[in-house]
């Protein structure tokens, strides 16, 4: 995360992964109940990988059209 926002910078990063954050978030919160922090938490940290990546194939798409070789 640090290596992150060193990188973009602390608004290109948020503007990135705030919303998958929150997603995240809210689906640990309301679905994750494995009474064991360490495995919600690694269940958290997943979720917003996949939901990260998900959003990153989707607005690539939208904004770099596919060059033909």
């Amino acid at each position: 995360m640090f290596s992150l926002v060193k990188d973009l910078g602390v608004q290109v990063a948020l503007k990135q992964e705030a919303v998958a954050f929150v997603v995240a978030f809210l689906v640990a919160e309301f679905f994750y109940k494995f009474h064991s922090f360490t495995l919600e938490c690694l269940a958290f940290l997943a979720t917003w990988f996949l939901l990260s990546y998900l959003q990153s194939l989707l607005f690539r798409s939208r904004e770099e059209p596919h060059r033909g070789i």
